[in-house]
């Protein structure tokens, strides 16, 4: 007897550890795996300011925004993905369309400006990034600058633009003109950039730098290129950057955003890590280190970028630049791409 009872002791023992480790799967065990369309090197510092504070363990998958946007729609209810972190909204918007995106506690959407949030609840902007035209400061001002983007495939300026067409800020800023403007008219102003014969660049950065460089006068980028470079070598980097005075897609201002992945078991872990991008020292973070403008309200933008309140923006919801594909169809067509 007493050989039996052992034996159904080390019994039930292997199933009470089969079964724990059949329940490794279900979140539990703290760690958190963050889909990230955000660099690395841009990131990663935070992430393990993160992993430090909370001590719970990210698995993070880097890699384009688009392309882990489209990931997650094929994973579906499959997907590993608890949180989804992208660099802009309307990878956003495309889950929350596919509904695989889970709703956020009512406090913490109400902590971002309605433009900088879903509608629904299902995402928040983390920070903000706006579209502008860097210039030669040692060759313009910014008087010498049109009033509206729109302009700019005005023949005079032939030779003397870069854009980077496959770059995703600069999709992102097509998909917004699209919205704003009509498809006919984004297809005209395409057109035109491209009979100016731009300079093409792989990315804002590049772009950036051939304007020092005086290789070009003027370039669309995104804002806080122009201010990390002015911090790093100094009041005398001659470029300078220009918010278009009429208002337009010109000025558009885009956000990095997170939202919680409705097929992922650590939902708890998620919300969590969530807030901590919108908690006061991730967004002086994003202020100070990236120079990007910070959503949360009480935490200043860097003193070298324009105050979001000064920037004339174009109406509308950030969550419906969701259409890569016809814009990526129309820069094609155009013979931007």
């Amino acid at each position: 007897m007493r050989i039996l009872r052992l034996a159904a002791f080390a019994l039930l023992a292997l199933v009470a550890l089969a079964l724990g480790a059949c329940g490794g799967d279900d979140g539990d065990d703290g760690t958190i795996t963050v889909y990230s369309g955000r660099e690395e090197e841009l990131v990663a510092p935070l992430f393990e300011r993160f992993e430090e504070e909370t001590a719970t363990e990210l698995e993070v998958r880097y890699g384009d925004t688009a392309e882990l946007a489209a990931t997650l729609i094929e994973e579906g209810e499959n997907s590993p993905a608890d949180v989804f972190f992208s660099q802009d909204a309307g990878a956003l918007g495309a889950l929350e369309n596919e509904e695989l995106l889970a709703e956020l506690d009512d406090e913490t959407p109400e902590r971002i400006a309605e433009p900088y949030r879903s509608q629904d609840g299902r995402w928040v902007g983390t920070s903000g990034r706006a579209r502008v035209v860097a210039y030669n400061s040692e060759k313009l001002s910014e008087s010498d600058l049109p009033d509206s983007i729109l302009d700019f495939n005005d023949p005079k300026w032939k030779g003397r633009i870069g854009w980077a067409p496959t770059n995703g800020s600069f999709q992102a800023f097509v998909t917004a003109m699209r919205l704003t403007e009509g498809e006919e008219a984004t297809e005209e102003w395409l057109r035109g950039i491209a009979a100016n014969d731009p300079v093409v660049f792989d990315d804002n950065e590049a772009i950036r730098d051939a304007i020092a460089s005086g290789e070009i006068d003027v370039g669309f980028i995104n804002h806080y290129y122009v201010a990390q470079a002015i911090e790093e070598e100094g009041k005398d980097y001659p470029v300078r950057v220009y918010h278009p005075r009429g208002g337009d897609v010109g000025s558009l201002i885009n956000v990095a955003g997170a939202g919680i992945v409705a097929a992922g078991d650590n939902t708890e872990g998620a919300a969590e890590f969530i807030e901590f991008l919108l908690a006061d020292s991730s967004q002086r973070y994003f202020s100070e280190e990236t120079k990007e403008y910070p959503l949360v309200e009480g935490i200043p933008a860097d003193p070298a970028v324009v105050p979001l309140e000064r920037i004339e923006q174009p109406p509308l919801e950030l969550g419906e630049l969701d259409d890569l594909e016809g814009t990526l169809e129309l820069l094609q067509r155009s013979g931007a791409l």
